[in-house]
Formats: structure tokens, C-alpha cells, sequence
């Protein structure tokens, strides 16, 4: 079990610390319920730093990058950010990842925790351009600090105008008396934010200096479990949940990041499968009685038919409703059909509903 540079300190703090892809990780410090609710009406800091950062430098970078990802990279500039996935060359996903510009020959990747290894070797095997490839997830940490107060908590540790940055942008800068600090209006819980990388070394120093300068706006440390309450009303899909190797990133609902402009893997056998249309769709769905969908439970129709499955299911702390993503024959997706969630081998009435949930 790998730790973060943190995740001492969190043990200190009272969290509950669990395995998560490799690393021992924070589900939760106060609760899930209010861990959530800070992040939705003020602010919270997540400790993300088990996810991976790669550096891809060359005068082809850009050639490999538009290979391996299913999105126009080319559409990117100095200071500007892309979500993408990396296809595989069988119809599914290897991963979904960020792309960020630093300048025309360096890209700083980010990726999904459980799959660092799988997607650097990846991306190394279709590296016939000489690009210079860094790893650098061991000695980076990653902060997310999310809500609608964050970026008045953390002006005060930057000379960086954070409130006008626009979203899916970054700045290089000083933060907190670092150096060489990445600042990113990303997030994964549509409460917006930002997102810090930091080295390793500087990490404490960092944390530290953001709960002080957000003590007055009720900042707190926040878990794995409100982050996944937090994105699925948001519809953020969760890689190993709701896509994976095995599906489909049309039936997924990534045909947005999906540009047909450029070749890329696997590109020929997806632009067939859009032609053809899909058979199924991930859909978002509200609970009409009561019940927790969770993942792998059957969706069945009026008669019991078996129609789908869910991939991802909560009760919603902001709502106060149990929500949930799942695949669905595409002749029941239209948003308004009642489905049915078998729990414990029960049908449990739902209504299929175009996420984002919460407005």
C-alpha cells in the first residue's frame, strides 16, 4: 500500500483511511453528509495526490498525444486544459485523463490512480516519435480545493488573480512562498475550484498554509466518500465504475470528446460504431421509492426483463434522493421512462434523468 506525502498527517487529523487504487487514502474526516455540504456551500480540500502526472516534451509531442487521445489536442493553447480519454484498440477505454498545454512541446498529462502503469506503458508503445516522456506521479501532490468560496480562501497565498481565471485554464506561479506552483480551475465536483500541484517537499507546507488562509471561510479537509457523493451529481463518469477496457465510450456519452478530424487508435472502428448507433447508453436515474442503488445491481422493465445495469449509485446529501449512472438498452434512455432497480431481487421504481441532477 503506497502512501501519500500526507497521509500521516490525515490519520492525525481523524480520518478514516482506506485502500484506493494502491493508496492508503481519507474516505472521510467529519462525515460524508458534511463533508459534502462544505464543498457545496463554501469550501473543502481534497487530497487527490494518488493521482498520476506524466510530462511529455519534444518538438512531436503533439503528433503522440493526437494518436493516443480521443480529442483534438491541437485545439489547445499555452495555459489551456483538455478532458480526454485514451482509447483502446478492442472498442473500450484505457483510461479517461486531462491534458494540460505548458507550451507547444511540453504537455503535463494527468491520469486515474489505478491506472498509472497501464497508461504510461501505453502511451510508451505508441511513442515512435522520440518524445521525451517523465513520470513524475511519485514526487508530485495534487490538492483539490473546491466551493464557491474557494478562490476568495486561497487569494491571499498568490500574486495570481484566481476569481477571473476561466474554467479548464492554468497558471504557473508562486503559492503560499512556493515556486513552480500549477494552479488549475479544474475539479471534479461542479461546486468549482481549483486544483493544485505541488512537489512532494512542499507539500505540508502547502496544505497547512491553505487551511490557514481558509480558516475564516470554514475550510475543511474532505474525503474520498464526499467526492464521490459530490461528482455523481454532477454526472462525472468514474473510470473502473462506469467506463472501463470493456465499454463503449459512445455508449458513454464521450462522443464530445470524440474528434473524428484526426486518426487516432481505434479511430476507424469508432466512427462505424456512431454510423451504426449504439445498442446501449450510460443514463442518469433518480430513485421514485426508496432504495440505495450501487453498482452491478440489475435494471429490469414493467415485466422484469432485464435492461441494464447501474454503474454508479448514492443517496444524494444535496437532494436528499438516491441517484444513480447506469447502461440502458437505448430504447428505454429518453429521459422520463420509469425503469426498474432490482435490489435484494426487488423492483424498485426509478425514472431516468439527464444528469446533472443537482442544477
Amino acid at each position: 500500500m503506497k502512501n501519500t506525502a500526507l497521509s500521516e498527517h490525515h490519520a492525525t487529523l481523524g480520518a478514516k483511511m482506506v485502500p484506493f487504487a494502491g493508496f492508503n487514502m481519507p474516505v472521510q474526516y467529519s462525515g460524508i453528509n458534511d463533508e459534502h455540504e462544505t464543498v457545496r456551500t463554501a469550501v473543502g480540500v481534497f487530497d487527490v495526490s494518488h493521482m498520476g502526472e506524466f510530462i511529455l516534451k519534444g518538438e512531436k509531442a503533439l503528433e503522440l498525444l493526437q494518436k493516443v487521445s480521443s480529442n483534438d489536442a491541437s485545439k489547445l493553447y499555452d495555459g489551456k486544459v483538455q478532458y480526454a480519454y485514451i482509447p483502446n484498440e478492442t472498442g473500450g477505454v484505457i483510461d479517461d485523463f486531462l491534458i494540460y498545454r505548458i507550451d507547444k512541446t511540453t504537455y503535463f498529462l494527468v491520469v486515474n490512480a489505478s491506472n498509472i502503469e497501464k497508461d504510461w506503458n501505453w502511451i510508451s508503445k505508441y511513442n515512435e516519435y522520440g518524445v521525451e516522456m517523465k513520470n513524475i506521479s511519485d514526487e508530485t501532490s495534487l490538492f483539490a480545493v473546491q466551493g464557491p468560496k474557494a478562490a476568495e480562501a486561497l487569494q491571499s497565498l498568490t500574486d495570481i488573480e484566481l476569481a477571473p481565471m476561466e474554467y479548464y485554464t492554468f497558471k504557473k506561479g508562486t503559492f503560499a512562498g512556493v515556486d513552480n506552483v500549477l494552479i488549475s480551475a479544474t475539479g471534479y465536483t461542479g461546486a468549482g475550484g481549483f486544483e493544485i500541484y505541488v512537489a512532494n517537499n512542499d507539500a505540508k507546507k502547502v496544505w497547512d498554509a491553505i487551511f490557514q488562509a481558509g480558516a475564516s471561510y470554514g475550510i475543511k479537509p474532505i474525503g474520498l466518500g464526499a467526492r464521490d457523493t459530490l461528482r455523481l451529481e454532477m454526472g462525472f463518469c468514474l473510470y473502473g465504475n462506469d467506463i472501463d477496457d470493456n465499454t463503449s465510450p459512445l455508449e458513454a456519452g464521450l462522443g464530445w470528446v470524440t474528434k473524428f478530424t484526426k486518426d487516432f487508435v481505434n479511430s476507424e472502428n469508432l466512427k462505424a460504431e456512431k454510423e451504426q448507433g449504439v445498442t446501449q447508453k450510460l443514463v442518469g436515474f433518480q430513485m421514485i421509492d426508496r432504495g440505495i442503488p450501487r453498482h452491478d445491481y440489475p435494471i429490469v422493465d414493467a415485466q422484469g426483463n432485464t435492461i441494464g445495469r447501474v454503474t454508479s449509485g448514492t443517496q444524494s446529501p444535496s437532494l436528499k434522493k438516491s441517484i444513480g449512472l447506469g447502461y440502458l438498452e437505448s430504447a428505454f434512455s429518453k429521459e422520463g421512462t420509469e425503469i426498474f432497480i432490482s435490489i435484494r431481487n426487488q423492483p424498485v421504481k426509478a425514472v431516468v434523468k439527464k444528469p446533472p441532477f443537482l442544477k
